[in-house]
């Protein structure tokens, strides 16, 4: 309680003493809160649980028109953590931005969409291959209306984005996209994107759910002695009025005395029963909040969205099997800040020896602001 009461005293001394000091400022206030539940297991089902997935209060602002700033910070699962805390300085050469603190590296569509807007409650399984966020300095702008470059170095940052180790060791991660069209009924998002990455342990792992964050860990891969990893992702994504369909892949080697390849790949469709349209906010921050035609209350009934998806994690090459989910649901917009979420996340994990299948039932109910 101390932590939580300290961490908010902070923010509002930050809102009082910019306030106090900046004449030319916007400043901004929000959070979320996504109350998750779920059943799941193999044919019986017979696992039940909930938890608040995410609980966040953020503060941002724009001060003096060149200088940005975010504060974010998550409770969720009785810790305090950082998320996005970062200050930015815009207006630079090639109209450019430069960001430090601890951010979301420039690697995937839908790692870099806010969870207040993807279109499932978990992303998909290619999210496990690197960290989010990370904490380093990144330079980004754009060319035009259509092209936009990313590019950043990264150290392994702690949940409070701190990195004390005594090396060289980083991650340096890159992207292009190219926006093709967008207009008031169709866009076309194309992006490819590297990261090469090195930690201070010499290793690389991670482990993988199937889509279900209350359910058991099915995948998980290690190397020692790794010299460095390198990831290549491409992306795509399209929207024509109602329609949304998207993609991506990812590839990473991991070196060392050997080279191993591991792959994970996902497609998704939605479609909005009631004729909204997904909308795209930018290339940094990919996809925006869905505002229905007709609120719920007074005679509207807001938003009504159907989803599909069907996602890869193949850990053959470690000698770690493979693990295919099948995604479907409904999304329920009630208003611009409220949604209600169902997936039906159908998985199985595979490898020589054995077959393990994991189904689960999963709603989420989610208010930002």
């Amino acid at each position: 309680m101390k932590k939580i009461i300290l961490a908010l005293s902070v923010a509002l001394l930050t809102f009082v003493n910019i306030n106090a000091q900046a004449p030319v400022n916007e400043i901004k206030f929000g959070g979320r809160i996504m109350y998750d539940m779920a059943v799941w297991g193999d044919t019986a089902m017979d696992n039940a649980g909930t938890e608040f997935r995410r609980v966040r209060f953020y503060n941002s602002g724009k001060l003096y028109g060149n200088v940005k700033y975010k504060l974010q910070v998550d409770f969720a699962g009785g810790t305090i953590s950082f998320k996005d805390v970062w200050i930015e300085l815009s207006k630079l050469p090639l109209n450019g931005n430069l960001r430090v603190g601890h951010f979301k590296e420039p690697l995937r569509l839908e790692a870099l969409t806010s969870s207040k807007y993807i279109t499932f409650m978990e992303r998909a399984l290619p999210i496990a291959f690197a960290p989010e966020r990370n904490t380093g300095a990144m330079y980004h702008t754009t060319f035009g209306e259509k092209i936009s470059f990313q590019s950043g170095i990264f150290r392994e940052g702690d949940s409070f984005g701190n990195d004390k180790e005594s090396t060289n060791n980083v991650n340096v991660t890159s992207r292009i996209t190219y926006l093709a069209m967008n207009d008031d009924s169709k866009t076309l998002h194309l992006g490819a994107s590297n990261s090469i990455r090195k930690n201070s342990g010499n290793s690389y792992g991670f482990s993988s759910r199937a889509e279900n964050h209350l359910g058991n860990k099915l995948m998980s891969v290690s190397f020692e002695d790794v010299d460095k990893t390198n990831i290549w992702g491409g992306e795509i994504a399209y929207v024509n009025n109602a329609l949304s369909v998207q993609a991506e892949y990812l590839q990473t080697t991991v070196i060392g005395a050997t080279e191993t390849a591991l792959s994970s790949y996902y497609g998704q469709i939605s479609y909005f029963l009631t004729g909204e349209r997904r909308p795209y906010k930018s290339s940094l921050d990919g996809f925006a909040r869905v505002k229905p035609n007709n609120n719920y209350g007074s005679g509207g009934k807001g938003a009504i969205e159907l989803v599909a998806r069907v996602s890869n994690m193949d850990l053959t090459a470690a000698n770690e099997g493979a693990l295919n989910d099948i995604t479907l649901g409904v999304n329920w917009y009630l208003n611009p800040n409220t949604r209600v979420m169902l997936n039906y996340v159908m998985g199985e994990m595979t490898n020589e020896t054995e077959v393990i299948t994991e189904n689960a039932v999963m709603m989420r109910v989610q208010l930002d602001f």
